[in-house]
């Protein structure tokens, strides 16, 4: 007596790549669960066992060369363009910023800072503007609009 039948397991597998994914968010194991799906159907439509893992190797292979490099490329855009909105804003100094870091305020969020210019110390309550970010750190300056 089968508990599971062979599209079954094909589904639990692409599942457990989908939850592994989300975890170790590397676009990787993404592709490995569309692979799993294909095998699923094909299990589904009753094709050896054998033919089931040569088309989910082979659709694996196909979806990590050509459909991974698409989807990093997305997400980078998305992340850029996120961070990119912060550049050239004004934000409110809520703990002293220098060159070694501070805190700021912008769109209802509080960020680490520093200081574009060794020089420069920005306390709190003046306003800065971002210059760039870079890993969730604002470089910030002094506001031109005073």
């Amino acid at each position: 007596m089968e508990v599971f039948n062979a599209w079954q397991l094909w589904c639990i597998a692409g599942v457990v790549f989908f939850i592994i994914e989300m975890f170790t968010p590397v676009l990787f194991f993404f592709n490995l669960a569309l692979a799993c799906f294909i095998a699923a159907i094909c299990a589904a439509f009753g094709l050896m066992p054998v033919v089931q893992v040569i088309i989910f190797a082979v659709f694996s292979v196909i979806f990590l060369i050509w459909l991974r490099p698409v989807l990093i490329q997305r997400k980078n855009a998305a992340e850029n363009e996120t961070e990119n909105m912060y550049i050239g804003k004004t934000a409110k100094v809520i703990k002293t910023v220098t060159k070694d870091g501070g805190r700021i305020y912008i769109f209802d969020e509080e960020w680490p800072a520093v200081s574009v210019n060794a020089d420069d110390v920005f306390n709190e309550g003046e306003n800065v503007k971002i210059i760039k970010t870079e890993n969730m750190l604002m470089y910030v300056d002094g506001n031109d609009e005073d």
